[in-house]
């Protein structure tokens, strides 16, 4: 490998907040956050969103998706008024 042509390739713990979960890999992410990991080192700490721990496609449980919502904001867009006419 030559010198000074590749990033700093470190330690970081990637954190799970929805899932509770965390792990440590090595990276070149960096992060100004960091955690004390079980070992008594501290770490930088980059949160995610999602992880194979609360994926639907590996935990085999699927997410309820606000419809309501969706249908609500459909309608204030775009009105509603063709429900009311066919009556």
């Amino acid at each position: 490998m030559q010198q000074d042509k590749h990033p700093d390739y470190h330690p970081v713990v990637f954190r799970d907040r929805a899932a509770g979960y965390a792990f440590l890999t090595r990276s070149t992410a960096r992060s100004e956050q960091s955690i004390e990991w079980d070992d008594g080192e501290t770490y930088p700490v980059i949160d995610v969103e999602i992880s194979s721990e609360s994926h639907p496609f590996y935990t085999g449980k699927s997410r309820t998706v606000d419809t309501e919502g969706r249908v609500a904001r459909f309608e204030r867009r775009y009105g509603g008024a063709g429900a009311d006419e066919t009556t």
